[in-house]
C-alpha cells in the first residue's frame, strides 16, 4: 500500500458513527456544513507545509539535473564584433592601398614594353613584383589580419568529458539521494497535515461538546436556584441553602465565557489550517466518533507489531538513509579530484575582417580546431585533501543520525502503540458512565426537590455527572486521534519529544472545580508540525 492510498484510507475511516448519549447543538444552517473527509482535502490542497516540501522536490530534479549534465556534451556558440582603434599594426598599409600605390621608382625598368613579346611582358611583370617585395619587407604581411579595423568572429565550441575518476558519479548519486528525499518530505507533510487538520477538527468538536456541557450545568444550576428560591419563599429551605444555590450558579457562568473562548479558539486554528477567513460561519457534521465499532480485530490490525520492519519504514529513517548515500555521493565526488580529467574539445570558427565595417559581403576565413586534455593535480596546498576530510566526517555524522532515527523511530512507534492502548483502554472505561452519572443526577434531583436530600448531594451529582460527559468526549476524541496517529505512523516525522500517553488527559481524575465545566480544552499539539511538539 502506499502513501497516497494509505491517506485515502485514513480520510475515510475517521469519519465514524455520532457519540451515543451525546445531543450536539443543533447546526447553523446559515453555516456551511464541512465534514472530515473535506476539511482533509481542502487543507492538503491549500497546505503551505505541503507547497513547500513540493517546492523542494522541484529544487532537487534541477540539482539532479544540474548534476547529470557533464555527461553528455556540452555546446556553446559565440559571436562577437571587434573595433579597433589604435594597433601597432598601423605602419602596414591596407590592401586597397596597396592595389592603388605606384611601384619602387628603381623596379621602373621592369615595366612591360609595347615592342615585347607575350613572355617577355610576362617575365617582367614578374621581376617588377620581385623587385617591389624585395624593396617592401612587409608587403608579404599586408593581407594578414593584424590591426583591422572591423573583425567578426562566429564560433562554436563543443567540450565532453571522458573520463573524471568518479566525479559525476558521485555528484549524480548525491543528487539523486536529495531528490528521493525531498519526494519523502512531500509524504510526510501530507501525513503531518492530515493529522494536524483531523485534531483541530477534533478540537473544534470537543469545544462545541464542552461548552454544551457547561451550557447544560448552568440551565442546572439555574432551574435549581429556581427550586430553592421557591422553597425559601414557602419557608422549606434556609438563606444558607439559597445562598449556595446562587453561588454555584454564578460561578458556572465564566465557565460557560471560557469553554466558549476554548471553542472560538479550536475554530480559528481549524480555519487557518484551511486557509479561511477567520470571520466565516463554519458547521461540522462530523461529530466525535462512537469507536465502539472497532471491533478488536479491526483495532489490532492496525497496531504496529514491534521491530524493526515497521522502523524502517518510516519516512525520517527513509531520509536519513538518503542522507548517507548522498554524503557517500560527496565523498566520491572528492576524492575523485585527485585523478585525473581526460576531456575532448574541440573549436571552430569563422573571422571576417570587412573594410567598411558591415558583417555582409565579405569574405570569412574558417579556423577549426581538435584538441584532447588531460589534467592532473599536482600540489594543491591541501584543499584536496582537505575536502575529502570534510567528506568523511559528513558520511560519519549521517551514519550515527542515521543510527539515531532509528532508534528514536522505534521508542515512537513503541509511546504511538502504547498511547492508543491507553486511549482504547480509557474508552472502554467511559462506557456507561455517562448514562450512570445522568441516572443518578436524575435520582438526586428528585429527592432534592422532595426535600429527601441536601443541595450537597444534589451539586455532587451535577459535578459526576460534568465529569463523566467530559471524560467520555475527551476519550473519544483521543481514541479518534490515537487511531490515526498509529495508522499514519510510516509516514508522519518524529515527535519532538517524549509525549505523555493520550490516557494521561482522558482518564485522569478531574476536580470539583473542573467536573462543573472547568475542564481544559486539550491544546492541539501535532507531531513534526509548526505549532505543536507532541502528542498528548
Amino acid at each position: 500500500m502506499n502513501a497516497r492510498d494509505l491517506l485515502a484510507g485514513i480520510v475515510l475511516g475517521l469519519a465514524w458513527s455520532p457519540l451515543q448519549g451525546q445531543a450536539p447543538a443543533p447546526p447553523d444552517t446559515a453555516a456551511p456544513q464541512l465534514s472530515l473527509p473535506d476539511a482533509l482535502r481542502l487543507a492538503e490542497s491549500r497546505s503551505e507545509a505541503v507547497g513547500i516540501a513540493r517546492a523542494d522536490v522541484t529544487r532537487a530534479r534541477g540539482e539532479r539535473r544540474r548534476a547529470r549534465s557533464g555527461y553528455f556534451p556540452q555546446l556553446t556558440g559565440t559571436a562577437s564584433y571587434q573595433r579597433t582603434l589604435r594597433s601597432q599594426f598601423s605602419v602596414f598599409r591596407s590592401v586597397e592601398d596597396t592595389t592603388t600605390a605606384a611601384p619602387p621608382r628603381e623596379c621602373a625598368r621592369f615595366t612591360p614594353q609595347p615592342s615585347q613579346t607575350v613572355d617577355e611582358r610576362l617575365a617582367a611583370l614578374e621581376d617588377a613584383v620581385a623587385c617591389a617585395t624585395a624593396s617592401d619587407p612587409f608587403a608579404s604581411f599586408r593581407n594578414l589580419p593584424f590591426g583591422r579595423e572591423n573583425t567578426y568572429r562566429f564560433g562554436l565550441s563543443a567540450s565532453q568529458a571522458l573520463f573524471t575518476g568518479g566525479r559525476l558519479g558521485g555528484q549524480s548519486q548525491a543528487a539523486d539521494a536529495g531528490l528521493r528525499s525531498a519526494e519523502l518530505g512531500v509524504t510526510a507533510a501530507r501525513a503531518a497535515t492530515l493529522l494536524d487538520v483531523a485534531a483541530a477538527y477534533y478540537d473544534a468538536t470537543l469545544g462545541d461538546r464542552l461548552v454544551g456541557i457547561a451550557e447544560a450545568t448552568l440551565r442546572q444550576a439555574d432551574t435549581t436556584l429556581a427550586q430553592t428560591t421557591l422553597a425559601r419563599d414557602v419557608g422549606d429551605q434556609s438563606e444558607f441553602e439559597l445562598l449556595r444555590a446562587r453561588v454555584t450558579r454564578d460561578n458556572q457562568r465564566p465557565i460557560v465565557i471560557q469553554r466558549r473562548a476554548e471553542r472560538d479558539l479550536a475554530y480559528v486554528r481549524l480555519r487557518q489550517l484551511l486557509d479561511l477567513p477567520l470571520s466565516q460561519p463554519l458547521t461540522l457534521t462530523t461529530e466525535l466518533g462512537d469507536t465502539t465499532l472497532l471491533a478488536a480485530p479491526e483495532l489490532a490490525a492496525l497496531v504496529p507489531a514491534p521491530g524493526d520492519t515497521v522502523v524502517d519504514r518510516r519516512v525520517v529513517v527513509r531520509q536519513a538513509a538518503e542522507a548517507v548515500t548522498s554524503q557517500r555521493g560527496q565523498l566520491r565526488a572528492a576524492r575523485a579530484q585527485r585523478l585525473p580529467q581526460l576531456t575532448l574539445s574541440s573549436d571552430f570558427a569563422d573571422f571576417g575582417y570587412p573594410g567598411n565595417g558591415s558583417p555582409f559581403g565579405t569574405d570569412y576565413i574558417s579556423d577549426w580546431t581538435v584538441s584532447v586534455g588531460l589534467s592532473l593535480p599536482l600540489f594543491t596546498g591541501g584543499r584536496i585533501k582537505g575536502e575529502v576530510e570534510s567528506a568523511r566526517a559528513g558520511v560519519e555524522q549521517a551514519e550515527l543520525r542515521l543510527k539515531q532515527t532509528r532508534e528514536r523511530a522505534q521508542l515512537d512507534s513503541r509511546n504511538a502503540q502504547l498511547q492508543l492502548e491507553a486511549a482504547v483502554a480509557a474508552w472502554a472505561a467511559s462506557a456507561g458512565t455517562e448514562e450512570q452519572a445522568a441516572r443518578a443526577y436524575e435520582i438526586a434531583d428528585l429527592r432534592y426537590r422532595e426535600g429527601l436530600s441536601t443541595q450537597t448531594e444534589l451539586n455532587d451529582s451535577r459535578i459526576q455527572l460534568a465529569q463523566a460527559q467530559s471524560t467520555r468526549a475527551r476519550a473519544a476524541r483521543d481514541l479518534q486521534l490515537a487511531r490515526a496517529r498509529v495508522a499514519l505512523l510510516p509516514v508522519l516525522p518524529l515527535t519532538s519529544g517524549a509525549a505523555a500517553p493520550v490516557a494521561a488527559a482522558a482518564g485522569s481524575s478531574v476536580g470539583a472545580g473542573d467536573a462543573a465545566g472547568a475542564v481544559t480544552l486539550p491544546a492541539a499539539t501535532i507531531p513534526g508540525v509548526p505549532g505543536g511538539d507532541a502528542f498528548r
